[in-house]
């Protein structure tokens, strides 16, 4: 089994991305209907607790599981072929010592740079890039925890040098921090009253990590201490200010982009789509359906649902700007009442500026 689908979520994660380079690495099981899927299957996504991961056909079915009708994880088909394209470059990143360029993976698939890369991309839901960045990230983080130093885990991971490591590692922190179980990662927080009701911030080394909405009497510590519960949490005081400021103005009128400091941490996947909500113009909407669309994936809506809910820097990363597709308010883990109000008023400046 790959090394990137070595654990429950990083299983997990792959079934919500229906990422299809996983197919035949594992298969899960639904135990509320009693049948097993590959990766990648197009059937309505289950709730977490009812998942269940094999490593093999026969395990599924031994444990009393029957194969899905839509997926048929027991059947070839021709477009298995294009997948296998696909898988086998996965595996082939995987197994490199280094880096791997686009044309040498196009090469090993005896396809065009063209058609490999967006062949890939399709199936796959991230550039052959950036898969390669994510793999060797992992392998980085599963050397530091296997306790070996940085320098020996930068070689095992294939990353190529330690300044790599921080130009492009997503632990967002430092490799003895993570090692430590991010224990003595320090993050600041700060709250105050915007035009939507109080708010907290968090702020790590490398910038926002955290923007939520709370109720007066929230226990911040709380709050926070369910985002990271490892981090030693901190309540500033006027050293933030300024930037809490700076935030609490881009709650009252987003600017169409943001230039504060965000330390934005997520799947491959997940970046891609906060990436895209990063780019919907203030005062406009898109359905999850156009969002998946617009990545390459039509197929994607509910992992890009999955991915807006993952969100935690309100506003900041609009996932407020996406509606169902009959343009009725969706879910918003702050509230749809205060979703509205970020919508109308969205709409309110965008027409001051259109009048300017």
């Amino acid at each position: 089994m790959s090394a990137l689908f070595s654990d429950d979520d990083s299983r997990w994660q792959a079934v919500c991305d229906r990422n299809l380079a996983a197919s035949g690495q594992f298969y899960y099981a639904v135990l509320s209907t009693g049948i097993y899927c590959r990766p990648g299957c197009a059937s309505r996504q289950p709730r977490r607790e009812n998942v269940r991961f094999f490593r093999d056909i026969s395990s599924a079915t031994g444990a009393g599981f029957r194969a899905c009708k839509r997926c048929k994880p027991e059947d070839r088909s021709a477009s298995d072929a294009l997948l296998d394209v696909v898988v086998n470059a996965c595996r082939y990143i995987e197994q490199a010592e280094g880096n791997v360029d686009l044309a040498e993976l196009a090469e090993h698939a005896q396809l065009s740079i063209w058609h490999f890369q967006r062949l890939f991309s399709r199936l796959v839901g991230v550039s052959p890039k950036a898969y390669q960045r994510n793999y060797q990230n992992r392998r980085f983080s599963a050397a530091l925890l296997d306790q070996v130093s940085v320098t020996e885990a930068v070689y095992a991971s294939g990353i190529g040098s330690a300044a790599s490591v921080y130009s492009y590692n997503r632990l967002g922190m430092t490799p003895s921090q993570f090692r430590k179980g991010a224990k003595g990662q320090q993050i600041y927080y700060s709250s105050g009253i915007s035009v939507l009701g109080s708010l907290v911030m968090a702020v790590s080394a490398r910038g926002i990590c955290c923007v939520e909405f709370v109720s007066e009497a929230t226990d911040l510590q709380q709050v926070l201490a369910a985002r990271f519960p490892q981090a030693q949490l901190i309540a500033a005081g006027d050293e933030l200010a300024d930037l809490l400021t700076e935030v609490l103005a881009f709650v009252e009128a987003p600017q169409p982009e943001c230039d504060l400091p965000l330390d934005i941490q997520g799947t491959a996947f997940q970046e891609r789509v906060w990436q895209a909500l990063q780019d919907i113009p203030v005062g406009q909407t898109m359905s999850y359906s156009q969002l998946a669309a617009s990545l390459g994936q039509p197929t994607a809506s509910r992992a890009v649902a999955g991915a807006c809910g993952a969100n935690k820097l309100a506003v900041l990363v609009p996932c407020h700007r996406i509606v169902r597709s009959d343009g009725h308010l969706s879910g918003y883990r702050w509230g749809t009442e205060r979703k509205q109000t970020l919508l109308n008023n969205e709409e309110q400046l965008q027409k001051n500026s259109e009048h300017e």
